[in-house]
């Protein structure tokens, strides 16, 4: 199958540069228009991807007027489209106008074809990357979403997912292992959305966030005059969440004594609230998560062993986000669109060396550390495209930059496969290519194409 030619729209009324230009762009499909009327149904038939625009073109080839009125038309019609403006009219403020105006770029003639060129295909460069971010983010929109709100292409977290779907519409009471930053609210509320408790309450409590006095009111409730400042009778988190799910996040930091309180009430579905001895029966799902190893606090006596068999009836372990292949890239394209359209429009993707950077980073702070990278970079971005310099990340070597180019990779691979084949023959080219499955000439030509000496 033939690879499309990239199309590249030339405007400009001198015949004889017309062909010139048109010569030296043989790997482009070129369309050639001389005035504004032809330049812009050009635009609107072919789609170019890149445009260089002569500014003086009739009725005012001795000025910019008209070669402007082109541009502005092409930014309104196409704005993602490469502009290319050369002009030999008053050049400085010329070039100012033009990228104030949306221009790619600025070239002043008299036309040097050989670095017209370079100029032109950085541009293609640049309108096929920002092009596949578009694509991308348009299918981080559409995608299917695990649990109707988890955005995932990892195997791990899709299996996650399919769990929680799975316990959804029972009442067991559903334990979530996990680093900080993974994701653990996010999936109790899919939880909950799921189950048959969607309709009513999803309340989440930060049990390490609480003050230890604090957190027995904060979840059971208390009445009026119960101590100091309790100037009214206040239900507590579980009543709050009588008929849905109540979720309790880094239940690890609940104190003992708190511990035995809550276990009564999962055996026995009643709290009472502080300062009353007053039963109040109460249908609350419980939902809880930590990143603290809870076995190992039950051997030190520091969590009850029967309250974590109760919370943990299913336990959900979930990876971090560099056990994730492919996330971090896919959720980081999600946070810049978010993130762009509320905040910083002209920012339009990542460049190479900030997907190269994302992949390779180790996130410690998992998803909430790329969350606030990608938003505090979107924010500060002064270019289109985020670099790993604007997501404060260390810029990858080229070997990782190249990791995911298909032929890069396959030529890695065949130079690895033929060295060690060479090293084991000791040499011997008739042994080697019967050992790679390849004919004698096949290997003579690889040996030439990736340099390997004999």
């Amino acid at each position: 199958m033939t690879e499309t030619r990239p199309k590249l729209l030339v405007v400009e009324d001198d015949a004889g540069l017309q062909a010139q230009l048109k010569w030296a762009y043989e790997d482009f499909d070129v369309v050639v228009a001389g005035d504004r009327h032809s330049a812009l149904a050009l635009l609107r038939s072919e789609m170019p991807s890149v445009v260089t625009l002569d500014l003086g073109l009739p009725p005012d080839p001795d000025g910019t007027t008209e070669g402007f009125a082109i541009l502005d038309a092409i930014m309104a019609l196409k704005p993602d489209t490469k502009v290319i403006v050369a002009s030999g009219h008053g050049a400085r403020e010329s070039a100012l106008q033009a990228i104030a105006r949306g221009a790619y770029d600025f070239y002043q003639k008299p036309i040097d074809i050989d670095a017209l060129g370079l100029i032109v295909r950085r541009a293609l460069q640049l309108h096929r990357l920002e092009e596949e971010n578009r694509r991308l983010a348009a299918r981080v929109e559409k995608d299917e979403k695990v649990l109707g709100r988890l955005l995932t292409a990892a195997p791990e977290m899709i299996r996650v997912g399919r769990t929680i779907e799975r316990v959804a519409n029972t009442n067991v009471s559903v334990m979530l292992l996990g680093a900080s930053g993974t994701g653990k609210e996010l999936l109790a509320r899919g939880l909950h959305e799921a189950s048959a408790r969607a309709k009513r309450a999803f309340v989440a409590i930060n049990c390490a966030a609480i003050p230890e006095n604090l957190l027995e009111s904060e979840l059971f409730g208390h009445e009026k005059g119960a101590f100091t400042g309790a100037v009214k009778t206040t239900p507590g988190k579980i009543e709050q969440a009588a008929g849905g799910t109540l979720f309790l996040d880094e239940v690890g930091d609940i104190p003992l004594q708190l511990q035995v309180k809550l276990l009564r009430f999962l055996q026995e579905r009643v709290i009472e609230r502080v300062g009353s001895r007053e039963s109040i029966p109460v249908d609350t799902r419980i939902v809880c998560a930590t990143h603290q190893d809870l076995e190992g606090m039950i051997a030190e006596g520091r969590f009850r062993e029967d309250l974590f068999y109760r919370l943990a009836e299913i336990v959900v372990r979930i990876p971090g986000l560099a056990e994730r292949p492919g996330d971090a890239t896919l959720l980081a394209k999600a946070f810049l669109h978010r993130y762009a359209r509320e905040m910083n429009p002209a920012v339009r993707g990542f460049a190479t060396d900030a997907l190269a950077a994302i992949d390779a980073w180790h996130w410690p702070g998992n998803v909430r550390e790329l969350e606030n990278r990608v938003k505090r970079a979107v924010i500060m971005a002064d270019e289109k495209l985020v670099g790993a310099a604007d997501l404060d990340l260390a810029q990858p070597d080229e070997q990782v930059i190249n990791a995911l180019n298909l032929k890069a990779a396959r030529e890695q691979a065949d130079r690895k496969v033929i060295r060690h084949a060479l090293a084991r023959s000791e040499g011997n080219i008739s042994s080697t290519a019967k050992m790679l499955g390849i004919s004698r000439p096949t290997l003579y030509d690889l040996l030439k194409q990736y340099d390997l000496q004999n």
